[in-house]
């Protein structure tokens, strides 16, 4: 398959097959950096990472997958650019693109993203945009396929605010791959329609199911995976934080979810967590509400069944399979 040239920038832009390629190509940059074998096939290649929203995974996986290939690379994060300010997405973009041979944008709204990839002559990556994090779901589901061996006929369900970014990642990855989906939380916190609508016939044509629902107990003996994701988002003020903590209380995931579910189900969380006091807003948050856990119980994250640090190590490998296989021109029969 040839994938030089082409924006990621969503899923749901990608065929089955495609997104297949993208693992196995993930799998090998792992075996290579795993045995200590040097990948560095573009030496005299740039790329930009732009931030408009902090990460740790996202970053260092940008940045290390870039020097492994070989490529020098540029931070700028939201005082490093005139991005927005002083200079249009689109000259943004038009310079960038005469500069670097890739760039990479985490941020807000995706029509940023979409408007960097319309104007670049070059590659545009998504590394997180309020409507989806591909870069996210495909490492998360390298993990669940290194696991399981398989990604047909396995029940992914994603628990709490299951109307954000990751979660709407996360449906169109099981639609495409065959996977199940259930999306458990709040009625008023569900996903979307139209994210709805565009996977269900993905869904159906891949033999896989796509549930919404409040009630826990659709997990019980269903879910190979249980994932869910922080409560509370820094952007949102905090005088709603009490609301929210207290409508999602009944889906944290703790040993008693887990052991309801099957002997083999795996825990997976996209971070960072809310498991424990070891951080200021945690701690913050346990001074004003009481609760020193949220989304997930110290005792499911820390447990054997949590893979969450495998999860965060392969947001690199497949990455570094995105930003090869956009860049890399094949050669011509």
């Amino acid at each position: 398959m040839d994938f030089y040239g082409k924006d990621f920038l969503r899923i749901l832009d990608f065929s089955e097959e495609e997104l297949h390629y993208m693992l196995a190509a993930a799998k090998k940059f792992k075996e290579l950096k795993h045995t200590g074998q040097s990948h560095k096939v573009f030496p005299n290649k740039n790329i930009a990472i732009l931030f408009e929203k902090t990460s740790t995974r996202t970053r260092c996986s940008f940045e290390v997958a870039g020097y492994d290939l070989g490529m020098g690379v540029t931070y700028l994060d939201p005082t490093g650019s005139q991005m927005g300010h002083k200079e249009s997405i689109a000259d943004t973009a038009r310079v960038l693109s005469r500069i670097y041979d890739g760039i990479e944008y985490r941020g807000f709204d995706q029509k940023i993203v979409d408007d960097l990839a319309k104007y670049s002559d070059v590659p545009v990556w998504n590394g997180l945009t309020d409507e989806c994090h591909p870069t996210q779901a495909l490492g998360d589901f390298l993990t669940i396929l290194e696991h399981f061996g398989k990604l047909k006929g396995l029940t992914l369900a994603f628990v709490g605010d299951t109307r954000n970014n990751v979660a709407n990642s996360l449906m169109a990855m099981s639609a495409k791959m065959g996977v199940n989906f259930i999306a458990c939380g709040p009625n008023h916190l569900r996903p979307s329609d139209e994210i709805i609508d565009k996977c269900q016939p993905i869904a159906e044509k891949n033999g896989s199911t796509i549930t919404i629902t409040s009630d826990i107990a659709e997990l019980n003996g269903k879910a190979d995976v249980i994932y869910t994701d922080v409560w509370l988002s820094l952007g949102e003020p905090q005088e709603k934080w009490g609301e929210r903590i207290e409508l999602l209380k009944p889906y944290q995931v703790n040993m008693e979810m887990m052991n309801k579910a099957k002997e083999s189900t795996i825990f997976l969380h996209c971070l960072p967590s809310f498991h424990d006091l070891n951080t200021s807003i945690a701690r913050d948050v346990n001074e004003k509400f009481g609760i020193s856990e949220m989304e997930v119980t110290n005792e499911v994250f820390e447990s054997e069944r949590s893979l969450v640090f495998e999860q965060a190590e392969n947001r690199m490998h497949t990455i570094k399979a995105v930003v090869f296989l956009t860049l890399h021109k094949k050669e011509a029969k």
